[in-house]
């Protein structure tokens, strides 16, 4: 058994687009994944009200086990009172306690961190306790689960000019995650959707990241996509398979734009 996750990234509820939005619900009870994964930014502007509809979005794709993580979007950002002494109150509400958690699943080992700091207004950072501690989730894993570590900043990017929106902490916890066995490290808040090896090699841990998935704010060059993921075995062999869905405006769907075969080192 593999279980499939549904990464989306970076809704910006507030700003997103309902025919979007009827469109990925189409999608996800289509392909029926067991886990969903929201990777931050949930909110455009942390308001309770973008909260609850955010909410009542990811009740609507029906998806049994799901994890959501902060973004800084979800911290207010005017309230300065409230995004210092309650930045999460209106995430609580909504969706519990942010906090560093784990979900296992049929063949998957997602491990969350929250990378956002109510000091930061837009930089993510990893502490090194949330580093080490995911590096023991990872070395604890079933044996054969695809081990990932999700989080809202990036890792790695693709550009230079993205290379200021790495998390703090980006190149110690690659180093540490790697020597513990991750497979994938998943992550949004640029907008970006792309898959590119860890350690340049291919062999030893890939880059997963999302597009916006239901918000008008896309990129130029990138419009709303989610990605689809799940481990198999091919020719006795284990891999990971990283489908990126697109919206088409023309269909009204999301459709499968890429397909990444990756294989596991571990």
């Amino acid at each position: 058994m593999s279980a499939l996750l549904l990464q989306i990234s970076d809704t910006h509820f507030g700003t997103e687009r309902p025919q979007v939005c009827e469109a990925l619900r189409r999608l996800a009870h289509a392909q029926r994944p067991q886990v969903l994964l929201l990777s931050g930014d949930i909110t455009q502007r942390a308001r309770r009200a973008q909260f609850s509809s955010a909410r009542a979005f990811t009740d609507s794709l029906q998806i049994a086990q799901w994890m959501v993580l902060p973004g800084n979007h979800d911290i207010p950002l005017f309230n300065l009172p409230a995004r210092l002494f309650a930045p999460y109150r209106d995430y609580r509400r909504a969706f519990g306690q942010a906090h560093d958690a784990v979900l296992d699943a049929d063949g998957l080992r997602l491990i969350g961190l929250d990378s956002t700091r109510r000091l930061r207004h837009v930089d993510g950072q990893l502490s090194a306790a949330q580093i080490e501690r995911a590096a023991g989730w990872l070395e604890q894993a079933p044996a054969g689960a695809l081990r990932v570590v999700a989080l809202h900043h990036p890792v790695a990017v693709t550009r230079a000019s993205e290379r200021h929106n790495r998390v703090h902490g980006h190149a110690e916890a690659l180093r540490r995650w790697l020597a513990a066995g991750v497979d994938l490290v998943l992550g949004g808040h640029i907008h970006l959707p792309f898959v590119r090896p860890l350690d340049g090699s291919g062999r030893g841990g890939w880059a997963v990241q999302a597009g916006t998935a239901v918000s008008s704010r896309t990129r130029r060059d990138a419009g709303n996509s989610v990605n689809l993921i799940r481990r198999r075995t091919l020719a006795g062999r284990a891999i990971c398979t990283v489908e990126r869905w697109d919206y088409r405006s023309a269909a009204d769907e999301f459709e499968m734009a890429a397909l990444s075969a990756l294989p596991l080192g571990n």
